[in-house]
């Protein structure tokens, strides 16, 4: 994870792996001082900053540009399609942004190319609740 896995690292690691959905630092935060973890925002910042430098989080931005963050699955990097109502998100699947990204990537001479797909809407929920 980069660094030494501290205590506060890993609980940081455990409180994220049981979020559903993408969080903010401040919400993860949270819900660490709602567990009686005392961990300072700081310290979250870093450990998430360290996740993601690993790949080991997926990253999103919600409509106000702060990122949001979920544990990245074991198969690998996804793209999600995230509610702006609520922060609900759903994994899409992906392989024709992935192919692309790689054909871009070959037809232009760039290797390793890395890419950013954010896709937002209002989810079921939030549309029906709104009627």
């Amino acid at each position: 994870m980069g660094g030494r896995l501290t205590r506060q690292r890993a609980a940081v690691l455990r409180v994220l792996a049981g979020c559903q959905d993408f969080v903010s630092a401040q919400e993860l935060h949270l819900r660490l001082d709602a567990a009686g973890v005392p961990v300072g925002l700081s310290t979250v910042y870093r450990a998430l900053h360290a996740l993601e430098r690993t790949g080991q989080v997926d990253v999103v931005r919600d409509e106000a540009g702060e990122r949001l963050y979920r544990p990245r699955p074991a198969d690998g990097h996804r793209h999600y399609l995230l509610c702006r109502r609520c922060g609900h998100s759903r994994p899409l699947d992906s392989d024709v942004v992935e192919r692309w990204a790689e054909r871009v990537g070959a037809e232009s001479g760039f290797s390793a190319v890395e890419h950013t797909v954010e896709l937002s809407g209002i989810c079921a929920r939030c549309t029906g609740a709104r009627a």
